[in-house]
């Protein structure tokens, strides 16, 4: 379980970073961008992502290794 949370937070980490550096720089990159309810919301969900991937992080070092 530990593995997997630290996965899921690496996922949200980058997704999250490519979503800010899609958003400043036009370089088109991450999934955040291609989610059509989330237009004009993006740099929120970008670091809400970034947010969870450090809530997922500190639960992942919580828990004890399997």
């Amino acid at each position: 379980m530990k593995k997997l949370l630290g996965f899921l937070g690496f996922v949200a980490l980058v997704q999250g970073v490519l979503g800010l550096v899609n958003e400043f720089t036009d370089w088109h990159a991450g999934l955040v961008r291609r989610i059509g309810f989330l237009d004009g919301y993006e740099v929120y969900a970008s670091v809400a992502l970034i947010v969870l991937a450090c809530a997922l992080f500190a639960v992942a070092e919580s828990r004890k290794a399997e």
